[in-house]
């Protein structure tokens, strides 16, 4: 296989609302969202019809191995890694194009001679790169797994400013020091500064090394809207977050497009004018009411104090965990144990995939959790189950299989074209070599 004249990024905005991203566009708010479109247009693309399958870790594995959900098995984030067939960068590598991966979701790297390959925060495998990118991914895989409690370590930090200084573009200096200020109190702020430092990374590694082939992830508009849609200068429902989770004056999903918007401006500007297609896999509607997410402050301890011991623990994305027990016997009384437990209202705190050997574990219990609670797992109780837990938001949005899809080489699309197979992205990636 032959190297097309230009190369083409694949550019992963993980669940971004592009009836959001009109609506700002129209107000010249994203100038270069607004260039794209007006240029390219832009199509729905479609995935899973369960619901429980519409997951992103399971959308982006479709779209990375050109296999429906039902053809690949991956279930749960982390899974790519052991599960996943055949990936398109290592169908390219193998006829002999050079490709990189940016934290793409669910992937494993199976390259013999990447560009570059920077693994997500959530999935086991090895990075392809320097010694200060693999410093940097360590930094940020331990910042966004412990995000829920604020906790970064010394080292962390120290990894990620080094990570600044090396990968943060100068021109955007101003807007690093804004974020950094926004930081100390917010959420969202730390997501977005933290995609901005992606997207730099990712150009720097791109102008250095000139892929013909190349992805890259991006996750912090799914987190903020997940969490803070209703702020949103587009959303025009009935909800509004609390003062005390968000000031009513910010609006953090505005804040996410525009650092987008600056890195689809750096794309667009590189030499050789890369072909792009950018995709998000789903997209997210607003919920019907809000609801409380929580995640465990020590996985390890908590299960202790409920009588399931021996057990390795895995934290996963927000509220989600992966135990290890040392057979199936165990995983099934552990399974029942933790389906035991339920909150005042009545419902299960958690909801439990037995795997055999293992549980994949999520704290799904939706309403508030306050000092005081107390709740029974078989014959251990937990006296203050507020002490146990951190809460990490209040859920605005949820998933929505349509996706978007829009490619600078091809002809002009429309939103109201039939919408495309998230699958075929392998087929378009494939062509355009």
């Amino acid at each position: 296989m032959t190297s097309s004249r230009n190369p083409l990024i694949l550019v992963e905005l993980n669940e971004l609302n592009f009836d959001y991203v009109e609506r700002y566009a129209a107000r010249g708010l994203l100038p270069a969202f607004a260039r794209l479109i007006g240029e390219f247009g832009y199509r729905r693309t479609s995935s899973e019809q369960r619901f429980e399958s519409i997951e992103p870790w399971i959308q982006w594995v479709t779209a990375h191995t050109g296999k429906s959900f039902d053809e690949h098995g991956v279930f749960r984030l982390g899974d790519g890694a052991i599960q996943a067939g055949q990936q398109i960068w290592e169908y390219l590598e193998e006829r002999g194009l050079r490709v990189g991966a940016f934290c793409p979701m669910n992937a494993a790297n199976r390259l013999a001679n990447a560009a570059f390959f920077l693994p997500d925060p959530w999935t086991a495998t090895q990075v392809s790169g320097s010694a200060l990118l693999k410093a940097l991914y360590s930094a940020v895989a331990q910042a966004v797994n412990d995000n829920a409690q604020k906790r970064i370590t010394a080292s962390s930090a120290a990894k990620l400013v080094l990570g600044l200084l090396a990968y943060s573009g100068k021109r955007h200096a101003l807007h690093y020091a804004v974020l950094l200020a926004k930081s100390a109190r917010s959420h969202w702020a730390r997501a977005t500064l933290l995609d901005q430092l992606l997207g730099d990374c990712f150009l720097k590694l791109w102008r250095k090394t000139r892929p013909d082939f190349s992805s890259v992830f991006l996750n912090g508009a799914a987190h903020i809207q997940h969490h803070y849609l209703f702020n949103s200068q587009a959303y025009t429902g009935k909800h509004r977050n609390p003062a005390w989770y968000v000031r009513n004056d910010e609006d953090p999903v505005l804040e996410i497009y525009r650092c987008y918007d600056r890195f689809l401006a750096d794309l667009l500007a590189l030499g050789q004018r890369p072909r792009l297609v950018l995709a998000t896999g789903l997209h997210q509607d607003p919920v019907e009411r809000p609801v409380y997410y929580y995640r465990l402050r020590d996985h390890a301890s908590f299960l202790a104090k409920i009588g399931i011991a021996n057990a390795a623990v895995h934290p996963r994305m927000s509220r989600d965990f992966l135990v290890e027990l040392t057979d199936a016997r165990a995983a099934t009384e552990a399974a029942d144990l933790l389906r035991s437990g339920r909150g005042p209202s009545g419902e299960p705190l958690f909801e439990v995939d037995n795997r055999g050997a293992s549980l994949f574990v999520t704290l799904t219990y939706p309403d508030r959790i306050d000092p005081g609670t107390r709740v029974a797992f078989g014959n251990a109780r937990i006296e203050d189950l507020a002490r146990e837990v951190v809460f990490v938001a209040l859920k605005n949005a949820q998933h929505n299989g349509i996706g978007y899809l829009l490619d600078t080489g091809a002809g002009k699309a429309s939103p109201e074209d039939e919408p495309a197979a998230l699958a075929g992205i392998w087929d378009r990636v494939v062509a355009a070599f």
